[in-house]
């Protein structure tokens, strides 16, 4: 299972996600353009020492991306206008869960894509969730689903 982000526009959302990720032996994928430079202090803050132990893969734009991951993996996309509820959803351990931008989500042609769609309910009224919050939400139900999350310890530093 992997992580995509595309076009991050916050280095702090972005720099979390990384971290999540770390924590639980998923590698990134950073679709570009970001919103921000990689050395962003901000983005650095966020990412702690945890950057330096991640797995990331640097994609100039969507093209790039998709020619990357030519074995076959299913892209799930975070969405706010999915009908697939994230809990309700199979996830596999082969999948990448894409993320859109915070300011936007992703185009039309990446939307259309993408294999499959979920989203978290939120009450009425409410736009959207952060998107490093609604990213490891939807990681924690895939790794519960296929088994990954039970590579962890278990005491104080499984928070």
């Amino acid at each position: 299972m992997r992580i995509a982000l595309y076009q991050p526009d916050i280095p702090q959302n972005a720099g979390t996600i990384i971290r999540t990720a770390v924590c639980f032996g998923l590698a990134v994928d950073l679709i570009e353009p970001c919103g921000f430079v990689l050395s962003d202090r901000h983005f650095r803050r966020a990412g702690l020492d945890y950057l330096a132990a991640a797995t990331i893969e640097r994609h100039p734009n969507w093209a790039a991306f998709r020619a990357f991951h030519k074995v076959p993996a299913r892209l799930v996309l975070l969405t706010t206008s999915a009908e697939c509820v994230y809990t309700e959803f199979a996830y596999r351990d082969t999948d990448i869960l894409l993320a859109g931008r915070e300011s936007g989500g992703v185009p039309a042609d990446v939307h259309a894509e993408v294999e499959a769609r979920v989203r978290i309910p939120l009450k009425p009224g409410a736009r959207a969730l952060n998107v490093a919050v609604a990213v490891a939400m939807v990681v924690g139900e895939a790794l519960r689903q296929t088994g990954g999350a039970s590579a962890g310890g278990s005491g104080p530093t499984s928070l």
